[in-house]
């Protein structure tokens, strides 16, 4: 008896799970959990033991400019995303448009990210910047080489390294169109983690 041939679906499902794919997200998003989860942690004992969140908030927007701040997280994305967002998201909270600020993040992340791709792109083509980055980034290039566009949605969607995902995409000459429709899914996080976050401080 012929057995039937599997959909495109149940292949990519059986080639995701015998390379790891999904123990290798499950592994992550637990380690990203536990940052997340103590941040929230100390904004939250911080807004009820030692001073109102909306208040220091207040006091950021009021001795730093829009400018600065928005600088310094573009920055940070597109340097291998050293500071948490989760941060610069409790921040727009106390800011006269919340929304509005919370759109020029994930726009500013997503941009740092394309920035990361193009650095990616770029440095391979000095011999021994690549040759560092090779020997450092071995691990993220054979993922991204056997999970392309999946291992940039993960980064842009769960608390994982996006700008290193879209660094090593870069560094494989990743397709560009396919490159920017993964990125995009970047401002999905800061709708769902602002929501989160908004929540918990209210």
């Amino acid at each position: 008896m012929q057995k039937s041939k599997k959909s495109r679906a149940q292949l990519l499902h059986q080639y995701y799970k015998y390379t790891g794919f999904y123990a290798f997200i499950w592994a992550n998003t637990k380690k990203a959990l536990l940052p997340l989860g103590i941040i929230i942690g100390i904004l939250l004992y911080i807004n009820y033991k030692v001073m109102s969140i909306n208040d220091m908030l207040l006091y950021v927007t009021q001795n730093y400019s829009d400018f600065s701040i928005f600088s310094l997280f573009f920055v940070s994305e597109s340097i291998l995303g050293l500071l948490p967002p989760d941060i610069f998201i409790a921040w727009t909270k106390g800011t006269e448009s919340p929304l509005l600020y919370l759109s020029l993040l994930a726009v500013l992340s997503f941009l740092g990210g394309v920035i990361s791709y193009y650095k990616g792109r770029t440095l391979l083509l000095v011999p021994k910047i690549n040759d560092y980055l090779e020997g450092k980034m071995t691990k993220h290039i054979r993922n991204m080489q056997k999970w392309g566009g999946f291992l940039i949605a993960v980064g842009a969607l769960l608390p994982l390294p996006f700008a290193i995902a879209c660094l090593a995409a870069g560094m494989i000459k990743f397709p560009q169109r396919q490159f920017y429709i993964f990125a995009s899914l970047r401002v999905f996080r800061f709708v769902i983690y602002g929501y989160a976050i908004y929540s918990a401080l209210s």
